[in-house]
């Protein structure tokens, strides 16, 4: 089994066709389905079902990109590192983040780093924190920022920030809210409530304090969507409870109005995972540190507004 089959296998299962693949990897279509013919002889299993959609992988096929997916990332990383001169950092960012992070900070850091790394490509995914660390885990993704789980993973795991969750309801809502208000009082005023389902992972934390306090919140609306959440809340009576930093653009706009929980306060833990067996390239830790420092100055931004 040579290097170059499984790099031409890799691409040729994600792209699905052999016309795609060819064009990404620049080389001429029979040379790549060679390539693979000799491959399925050597494992003497069948790789891809040939149909007029596509190639469709066998079930070795899946086995073989899960095992072979990581050690092709750690090679390309290794070579990353090595080629790299006079400390310029160039390269590959593969991550995840939660979708709180990615309309919160993401615009900002993306645009900041594109400027001072130039030679470095970025991709990012966005899911559920228990997604993100089973791409982490399986080498789907280098490393994601998420919610930190109460389960323990066989990730590194590295805290980021702390960051309150905060009652949010339109700038005019109509009913007069204090400007603090406990867990409790939430649940008594009878808000019409919007809040994640049970799957997301800022749901399983608003549930965990809820259920210390014995409180039932009894959203009327369950929706995973933040984008949706935040229009809804915008234009209507709804209220939601969302990290400050997932609706810093509407309260900085002057759409959105943000009301402190107390009592108990609702602190969310974002950490960065990371494979123990496949440290970091410098493009990706160079992306994660620029991140962190954009979640931190918005805390600190917040802290510095709740206190005025």
């Amino acid at each position: 089994m040579e290097f170059r089959q499984v790099q031409y296998f890799i691409c040729l299962f994600e792209e699905g066709t052999v016309t795609r693949a060819a064009h990404r990897l620049n080389i001429v279509q029979p040379a790549l389905s060679m390539q693979i013919a000799k491959l399925e002889d050597e494992v003497g299993q069948q790789l891809f079902e040939r149909t007029k959609q596509g190639m469709v992988p066998t079930a070795a096929a899946r086995q073989m990109y899960r095992l072979f997916l990581p050690i092709m990332r750690d090679f390309t990383h290794a070579r990353t590192q090595l080629m790299s001169t006079d400390g310029e950092i160039s390269g590959h960012v593969n991550i995840g983040l939660i979708a709180s992070i990615t309309e919160g900070v993401l615009a900002e850091t993306l645009t900041a780093f594109s400027i001072k790394y130039p030679n470095v490509d970025v991709r990012v995914a966005d899911g559920y924190s228990a997604t993100l660390s089973d791409w982490v885990a399986g080498g789907q993704i280098d490393a994601a920022i998420i919610n930190k789980p109460r389960r323990q993973l066989a990730l590194n795991v590295e805290h980021i920030v702390d960051e309150e969750m905060v009652l949010i309801t339109s700038a005019g809502y109509a009913a007069a809210l204090p400007q603090r208000l406990t867990l409790r009082q939430i649940s008594s005023l009878g808000l019409t409530l919007v809040l994640p389902t049970r799957e997301h992972g800022l749901r399983g934390i608003i549930d965990s304090f809820a259920q210390h306090e014995d409180v039932d919140l009894a959203p009327k609306f369950e929706i995973d969507s933040l984008v949706t959440t935040v229009k809804l809340v915008e234009q209507t009576q709804l209220a939601t409870i969302l990290p400050h930093i997932a609706v810093h653009r509407g309260l900085t706009e002057g759409r959105l109005r943000a009301h402190s929980i107390v009592s108990p306060r609702l602190i969310r833990q974002v950490v960065a995972v990371s494979h123990p067996r496949r440290p970091l390239n410098s493009a990706t830790s160079a992306f994660i540190a620029m991140l962190t420092e954009q979640m931190r100055m918005r805390t600190k931004t917040q802290d510095a507004t709740e206190v005025a």
